[in-house]
């Protein structure tokens, strides 16, 4: 049995901690954008605490990286986990410790094997739908010109947008909301496709083992062909020789 790599430990035992910590990150996120009157100091320990999800998973991105035997490829393979990392020290942006945050969560998801396709597919659309509808509801809330107001509002919004519907109800008016947007969009599609993807390969294996299953019986059949052929020959063969004895005797 092939022992476990530094590298693959560390990730099975920190997979539901971190996890656990997007869970803290999403409720820190949303208590000030569902709850605008909240005080200066609940606002405040929100923010700490969004700043402490995105550090711990900075640090298990850096903890990856020095137990990894090929850190060069290590590097290469995980870009998209480094942009998530290096992301929100850009500009001091919640939206961006956010996406860095959704970058992280989906990646750690994607590495571990426990977890099925549909359940990460599932997850993936209920993410992206809350925070969509947080994200979209916190930049255009306050835009003279914005309709979306309330968190219902944000809510059908992210899902007419995910959908690729564009009832046209809702809409964003400002230039961060139309980039969320786009990626709603993207990101419905590119689910859509995994959906689809999967209820494809899901057919067509069915019809790969019944087609494996009915060459076997077609061969068993065949089979049990040739052994009738050959016992026919057989007794043939017997009733020729009783034949030729019952001749000789008479004779």
């Amino acid at each position: 049995m092939k022992q476990q790599s530094a590298q693959d430990r560390w990730e099975q035992r920190t997979q539901r901690p971190l996890l656990g910590l997007a869970v803290a990150f999403a409720v820190a996120y949303a208590v000030p954008i569902v709850w605008p009157e909240a005080d200066r100091e609940v606002t405040s320990w929100c923010t700490r605490v969004e700043w402490a999800v995105w550090g711990l998973f900075a640090l298990d991105y850096l903890v990856r990286l020095v137990l990894t035997e090929r850190r060069r490829e290590f590097v290469r393979t995980h870009w998209l986990d480094l942009c998530a990392v290096l992301l929100p020290l850009i500009q001091p942006m919640r939206l961006l410790r956010l996406v860095s945050t959704l970058l992280l969560v989906g990646q750690r998801a994607r590495m571990a094997p426990q977890i099925r396709l549909t359940t990460y597919v599932v997850g993936a659309v209920v993410a992206l739908l809350m925070f969509g509808s947080l994200a979209v509801l916190s930049v255009e809330r306050e835009s003279p010109e914005g309709n979306i107001r309330t968190l219902g509002d944000a809510v059908w919004w992210s899902f007419t947008t995910m959908t690729t519907v564009g009832y046209g109800d809702h809409a964003p008016t400002t230039g961060l909301g139309r980039m969320i947007a786009v990626g709603l969009m993207l990101s419905g599609i590119a689910l859509l496709g995994v959906v689809t993807a999967n209820i494809a390969a899901w057919f067509i294996s069915r019809f790969e083992s019944d087609d494996v299953e009915e060459r076997r019986q077609t061969a068993a059949i065949e089979a049990l062909a040739e052994e009738v052929r050959a016992l026919r020959a057989q007794v043939a063969a017997l009733s020729d020789s009783a034949s030729v004895v019952a001749e000789e005797r008479l004779s």
